[in-house]
């Protein structure tokens, strides 16, 4: 829902303090630059994005809209300023602003460079789909970018490294993201000698992350969903004070989070429900714990340790 009043006060405001958080430039470390290890991405159109906002000094307003781009990257190209600022919630002025930050003279200009160096068709309209049915279709469109992500493996693979020679591995997801880290947290299980999950809470939290430091912990894996909770963003922040490296998965490169991070992975959810859709963020959290299990050497063996142990106890039905 477009709130033009609110949505002007915070640019005009980022524009003119320079507040803590409004001034970062998109491609350094623990933001969007950690899309890849080096920087770069496939030649695609979210690609072309990516590369155009690395380097501009964007406020939060922006960085929603730059958010909104990428995830929406064929279809770009042909939206007016009014769509793009109903896509991304903003007001129409604030895209404005958002191009001549760029250093464009405004939208249009923008745009016709848009459709020059990133040519595509205009997606068909999904006319003969049903609500559920294109909730489905977005889903599928956030597969394909997160794969577009996946052509250069070294970010994921660094993340292997790092969870795989963490002992233990703390592995943090709060309200939204509970049920991601649980999940990744189970299977590591199996193969990691030492999986804590932290996806609970309120005063006890940094105890826990103390405890897993004392313990010999040097990585902190997050996943972190929409809305963001504050306490996410803080528990983070304790973590890096307390030395840990902090590996987040998030549902963009321009999250809250993306300052507190000094690996992050985005993977987009889907917003066409009631309630946000995360396939994209759990596959990779299955990506991670393959790149994982290659740097455990042991992997295997603790496997088939495992099964036949649930064998002999009759764990599962055929």
């Amino acid at each position: 829902m477009s709130t033009p009043s609110a949505d002007d006060n915070d640019d005009n405001r980022d524009a003119g303090t320079g507040a803590e958080g409004t001034d970062r430039a998109v491609g350094t470390e623990g933001a969007a630059g950690e899309v890849g290890a080096s920087g770069h991405l496939p030649d695609s159109p979210a690609a072309r994005l990516q590369a155009l906002f690395e380097g501009h000094r964007l406020t939060p307003t922006q960085r929603r809209i730059a958010h909104s781009m990428v995830r929406r990257a064929s279809e770009v190209p042909f939206l007016s300023s009014v769509e793009l600022a109903e896509l991304a919630g903003v007001s129409q002025p604030s895209v404005t602003r958002f191009a001549v930050a760029l250093g464009f003279d405004g939208y249009p200009a923008l745009r016709k460079h848009l459709r020059e160096v990133a040519p595509t068709e205009q997606s068909a309209e999904p006319g003969s789909y049903n609500e559920y049915q294109q909730a489905v279709e977005a889903e599928i469109e956030n597969l394909r970018h997160l794969a577009e992500i996946l052509a250069d493996p070294r970010p994921v693979l660094r993340a292997g490294r790092l969870l795989a020679a963490s002992r233990p591995l703390p592995v943090l997801g709060l309200r939204a993201a509970a049920s991601q880290a649980y999940g990744f947290a189970y299977f590591a299980a199996k193969v990691h000698p030492d999986v804590r999950l932290l996806h609970e809470g309120g005063t006890m939290i940094h105890d826990r992350i103390d405890a897993a430091v004392r313990a010999g912990a040097s990585t902190l894996l997050c996943f972190a969903l929409p809305r963001h909770p504050r306490e996410v963003v803080d528990t983070l922040a304790y973590a890096k004070g307390a030395g840990l490296t902090v590996v987040t998965v998030a549902d963009s490169a321009f999250a809250p989070v993306a300052k507190v991070s000094d690996l992050l992975l985005p993977a987009a959810v889907g917003t066409g429900l009631a309630f946000d859709t995360a396939c994209a963020p759990m596959l990779l959290g299955r990506v991670l714990l393959e790149a994982m299990c290659d740097d455990l050497p042991d992997a295997q063996a603790r496997l088939e340790e495992f099964d036949a142990r649930a064998a002999a106890r009759g764990l599962f039905v055929e």
